[in-house]
C-alpha cells in the first residue's frame, strides 16, 4: 500500500473535523457550536439568557434593588474563569487570552438574571466599539427604571434579552 504523505494526511483529517463540526488549533481538536455572528450579542442558540427564579416583579424591593444584593449572588470567579475558558472555545475565538473576556451574565444579576447558569453566562469580548463595559452602563440604568418603577422588569429583562445595544431607546430611557 502506497504511504500518503503528511501534508494530506493533515488536510484530510483537517476536512473531516471541520466536517464534524470541530477546529483544530494547536494540534488539538475543539468542538465549535457558538456563533460569533450575533456579537456584541451572545449566540441565542448558546446562552439565550435565563432567570433567577427569586427574582420577580414582586420582590424586587427585597433582592435587586438593595444595595449589594448582587455580590450574594454572585458566582465565584474560579467558576467564571473556567466557565470563561470553556465558552471561548465553544465559540471559536482566535484570541483565546481570557483577560481580554468578561464572562458575563447576559441577563444581568442586577435585572434578576441566573447567576451561575450556563445559558447566561457568556464570554463577551473587552475589545471593539461595544463592550462589556458599554453594557454594564444600560444594566444599570435599567436596574434604576426597574427600580424607581418607570419599568416593569419583564419589560426590562425583555428589552436586555432582545437586543441591549437598544434596550434604552426601546424603552423610553435614552
Amino acid at each position: 500500500m502506497p504511504r500518503i504523505s503528511r501534508p494530506l494526511v493533515t488536510a484530510l483529517s483537517s476536512l473531516a473535523l471541520a466536517a464534524a463540526g470541530l477546529t483544530v488549533a494547536a494540534g488539538t481538536a475543539h468542538a465549535q457550536s457558538c456563533s460569533q455572528d450575533n456579537l456584541p450579542l451572545p449566540d441565542p442558540s448558546c446562552q439565550p439568557g435565563d432567570f433567577n427564579p427569586d427574582v420577580t416583579q414582586s420582590t424586587i424591593d427585597s433582592t435587586i434593588c438593595v444595595s449589594g444584593w448582587t455580590a450574594t449572588v454572585r458566582p465565584s470567579s474560579s467558576y467564571t474563569t473556567a466557565l470563561k475558558k470553556k465558552q471561548i472555545v465553544e465559540y471559536g475565538y482566535t484570541d483565546t487570552s481570557t483577560s481580554d473576556y468578561e464572562e458575563d451574565h447576559f441577563v444581568p444579576l442586577e435585572l434578576g438574571g441566573a447567576p451561575k447558569s450556563e445559558l447566561n453566562l457568556w464570554p463577551e469580548p473587552e475589545y471593539g466599539t461595544t463592550t462589556a463595559a458599554n453594557k454594564d452602563t444600560v444594566e444599570n440604568k435599567l436596574k434604576k427604571a426597574v427600580c424607581a418603577g418607570t419599568v416593569t422588569l419583564a419589560d426590562a429583562q425583555d428589552a436586555i434579552v432582545t437586543d441591549w445595544t437598544t434596550a434604552l431607546s426601546n424603552l423610553g430611557l435614552s
